[in-house]
């Protein structure tokens, strides 16, 4: 097998659609707290930067709220998505024949994921692609996340690989600056939920379809 031996993914918005899921726990525990629900649509873009601060950023939409009422309403979040952490969220169309396909390649795939790691556990088993992923790294498994490179190469680590040997794949700005910043090549999935215009992330290439990116690492010279 060829370069890259390593391939990691993000998860929300490049391996699974979870908007809606999001939005629906989100309007559940803003209800729960009297508060006015949000349109999916704009919970899309609260998606990125893990669970507390989804819940931080609906509660900022909806009124004030103290610290301790974040966090309580956050682990209340937590609790709902780790006992059904799949009833709207789908992995994108061609994810799983592709993550196959991968495996078939002799790759060894890992997730790096600003969720907790625990829901993430969770949701990987939920929708039957756990068995693809050597490596989970989650927002809470280490002091840091994304985008500080450190969960993207504690990833590559778990894998037995070095940065040399591996590729990141993902769909908004914490995932292009966490593999600049970690030196490993990226490729930008052009379906997920980036903030910022897809013109302004760093991308060695960028795909449209998830199916695409055998194709986009065969292009893609070690770093």
């Amino acid at each position: 097998m060829g370069w890259p031996r390593a391939v990691v993914f993000d998860l929300d918005g490049t391996l699974v659609d979870s908007a809606p899921e999001l939005a629906r726990l989100l309007n559940k525990v803003l209800s729960e707290c009297g508060r006015s629900e949000i349109e999916p649509a704009r919970v899309r873009g609260f998606v990125g930067d893990g669970v507390a601060r989804l819940v931080e950023r609906g509660f900022a939409e909806t009124g004030t709220a103290t610290a301790d009422e974040c966090r309580t309403a956050t682990e209340r979040f937590l609790a709902y998505y780790e006992a059904e952490p799949a009833a709207l969220t789908r992995p994108y169309p061609g994810v799983v024949d592709t993550l196959a396909r991968l495996e078939r390649e002799g790759r060894r795939l890992a997730v790096c994921t600003n969720k907790a790691e625990r829901v993430t556990h969770a949701l990987l088993k939920a929708l039957g692609i756990d068995v693809f992923f050597s490596a989970v790294i989650g927002g809470d498994t280490l002091p840091v996340r994304k985008p500080d490179p450190a969960p993207l190469l504690a990833a590559i680590r778990r894998l037995g690989l070095t940065e040399a040997g591996a590729v990141m794949i993902g769909d908004n700005e914490h995932d292009a600056a966490t593999a600049e910043a970690a030196g490993v090549p990226f490729v930008l999935v052009a379906y997920g939920y980036a903030r910022v215009p897809l013109s302004q992330l760093r991308a060695d290439a960028t795909v449209e379809r998830f199916e695409e990116i055998p194709d986009a690492l065969a292009r893609i010279s070690p770093a």
